[in-house]
């Protein structure tokens, strides 16, 4: 058993820690929260340099390694600003769909558009009625000749209004039971007739991102656009979910690292009655509760991305590392904000920014309480 990561890994860390330092610049990140807008410059930049879809397939613009070189990116990027890297890191969310079960053709025209920076898409799975229940889709789709026929409305969707394209589950068999053996997934383009975004309103944090309603409307998409199997999309998109909640998790890692960081750094630094706060024992306590919470997540973080890239699905794991580390964010941000008093409630000093987005990590991916359904489910296994 190693728990070394080796030295590639070591050296993508170090490229991804550096070029975030360069890039993520502090000032620039309360604009961009301000302002409600998608760091496409450093998203563009990020792709130029292999960051982007290093987990695709080198003839796919990709690097062709893993989901564990890829955390290590989204780890770094949200440890140096937890916004600018949410935004960067999901900026190819669920193309991991056409990636794992796409056809050659999808994969060619889409995938390298990714990794290249040249597209942002998204994955339409949560619907307004339904929520964290993705075994009943009001989304349809129906066969018409050469053609799919797709209506309904899909919410909280990442790169709503940004996606040139999107995964979609759709109902395909209104008969069968139970009815997510009748669902399928399908690859729309955005500009096609009858697609609608609109952005939802205000979010308490990750403001960097487009989180819209998105609409279909009689949207014709060719056979083609079927990803992986007629009637699996349901099965497809819970094995997506196990590779992108360690994604998830790897962000609430760095979210955590980072709001760690700027706490541990202040009470150095910040003198009251006489002496550094670190030198007081209350501080020193809250900072090994801390430390320990990081390197707890970090551990079943990596070894959910370590099983994956082993060719092993394991949702109890991954839904561990994602409730987990996520839990471990919020708690840690929170703590920064304590440690820092006053200051720590200020925009200007990061950490209230970082709490903030800390808590779409227990929201998105499924919610806590369906982690902790998942995990059950597999120790129960299925009782009488």
């Amino acid at each position: 058993m190693d728990f070394e990561l080796s030295k590639s890994q070591k050296e993508i860390q170090k490229a991804a820690r550096e070029f975030a330092k360069g890039e993520f610049d502090k000032e620039l990140a309360i604009e961009l929260e301000k302002k409600h807008e998608f760091p496409a410059k450093i998203w563009k930049k990020a792709a130029e340099l292999g960051f982007i879809g290093i987990h695709f397939p080198e003839k796919y613009e990709g690097q062709g390694l893993g989901v564990m070189e890829n955390i290590l990116v989204a780890e770094e990027f949200c440890r140096k600003d937890s916004g600018i890297g949410a935004a960067v890191i999901l900026g190819g969310f669920a193309a991991e769909n056409i990636l794992r079960f796409g056809s050659d053709d999808l994969k060619e025209k889409f995938l390298r558009k990714v990794a290249l920076g040249e597209m942002l898409c998204g994955g339409c799975f949560t619907e307004p009625d339904h929520g964290s229940d993705i075994t009943r889709m009001n989304t349809t789709a129906e066969k018409d000749g050469d053609t799919w026929i797709i209506n309904g409305v899909k919410t909280f969707i990442t790169n709503g209004c940004l996606a040139s394209f999107f995964s979609v589950l759709c109902q395909t068999d209104q008969e069968v039971h139970p009815s997510h053996r009748g669902q399928s997934l399908f690859l729309v383009e955005a500009d096609r007739s009858g697609v609608n975004a609109n952005e939802i309103g205000d979010k308490m944090g990750v403001r960097m991102m487009s989180t819209a309603e998105v609409t279909f409307k009689d949207v014709r998409v060719p056979l083609g656009n079927l990803i992986g199997e007629e009637s699996k999309g349901f099965y497809h998109v819970l094995e997506f979910f196990d590779e992108s909640r360690i994604l998830i998790a790897a962000q609430a890692l760095g979210t955590a690292q980072g709001a760690f960081d700027r706490a541990l750094s202040y009470i150095k630094q910040r003198e009251q009655f006489g002496k550094k706060i670190g030198h007081f024992q209350v501080s020193q306590h809250k900072i090994a509760d801390m430390a320990t919470k990081i390197e707890l997540a970090r551990l079943v973080t990596y070894k959910a991305a370590w099983n994956f890239d082993q060719g092993r699905i394991d949702p109890k794991l991954t839904s561990m590392a994602k409730m987990y580390a996520a839990r471990t964010a919020v708690e840690v941000a929170d703590e920064a904000i304590q440690l820092l008093g006053g200051y720590g409630y200020m925009l200007d000093y990061e950490v209230e920014r970082f709490y903030r987005d800390a808590k779409i990590t227990e929201i998105y991916e499924g919610t806590k309480e369906i982690q902790k359904n998942t995990i059950a489910s597999a120790l129960l296994g299925k009782m009488k």
